[in-house]
């Protein structure tokens, strides 16, 4: 059930970022579109992002953890690729700049959405 809802908060995200980001486009099915993006950046942000941090834990430090807002950027402009290019999703992130504001959109609405449907823990 929990990971049913965390996947429900990341398409939830995903339809906020896609409505206020100017360069974000989604064609086709929006839901199946965002369902299915929802599982590739879950996937990417598992797998690609640890590695991408563990790389660049330098710039981290240097910048004051600025740079995982890159991380995150790139993290998102290569989940929309993949759902181009392999899974024939229309998920298209125009530029980086949008890839940045789209990922700062997923992360501020899954943070508040999580805190506000988390389960009390008894």
């Amino acid at each position: 059930m929990k990971f049913i809802l965390k996947w429900l908060i990341i398409v939830a995200a995903l339809f906020l970022a896609a409505w206020i980001v100017p360069g974000i486009e989604v064609t086709g099915n929006a839901w199946v579109v965002f369902s299915i993006m929802a599982v590739i950046l879950g996937f990417v942000n598992a797998v690609v992002r640890p590695v991408l941090k563990f790389l660049s834990c330098g710039l981290i430090i240097l910048t004051m953890g600025l740079f995982t807002l890159v991380i995150n950027a790139a993290v998102f402009m290569l989940a929309s690729n993949i759902a181009v290019n392999w899974f024939d999703v229309g998920f298209y992130v125009d530029n980086f700049l949008s890839a940045c504001l789209g990922s700062l959109v997923v992360s501020v609405v899954s943070i508040i959405l999580g805190n506000i449907l988390k389960e009390d823990k008894d």
